[in-house]
């Protein structure tokens, strides 16, 4: 393979952090490390528009439920009626920082971060999920953890 062609192959990877399964019909985000469901029904925001408006207009965010922003480094609560916990995955869906109880007009960022998972105030306690941690995200109800 010549240097362009490599180069070509990486900048697709780069931009193409999730498997084609993790993106279409219903998905769930599992933490294989501790064993534990961070969410069950897992929505994609992968779009210009659904990454912008987020979790914003919702009165809440059921539990095992969540939010899955790609590509995205950094959120804001602005706006937001609700706490939330946030769990930042690099590419390789490895934990890069967690943010538990995130309250309303705050903002965060993780730079190391391709993608974030936006959950319900107490799940990160609830699983402990850490930094390090792998995090799978695939088809809803497929049997993930091993």
């Amino acid at each position: 393979m010549n240097a362009i062609a490599k180069i070509a192959k990486a900048v697709g990877e780069f931009f193409s952090p999730r498997t084609r399964e993790a993106t279409q019909g219903p998905r769930q985000a599992v933490n294989v490390t501790r064993g534990t469901i961070l969410a069950a029904e897992l929505e994609l925001a992968g779009t210009g528009e659904s990454r912008r408006k987020g979790l914003l207009g919702r009165e809440s965010l059921p539990l095992g439920t969540g939010l899955w922003i790609a590509p995205c480094e950094s959120v804001h609560t602005f706006f937001m009626r609700f706490a939330i916990d946030l769990v930042y995955l690099d590419r390789k869906f490895i934990v890069k920082k967690v943010r538990n109880n995130v309250g309303p007009w705050r903002v965060s960022a993780c730079f190391r971060a391709h993608s974030v998972l936006e959950l319900p105030a107490g799940t990160i306690e609830a699983t402990g999920t850490a930094c390090g941690d792998a995090v799978e995200i695939g088809p809803a109800g497929e049997a993930a953890l091993s």
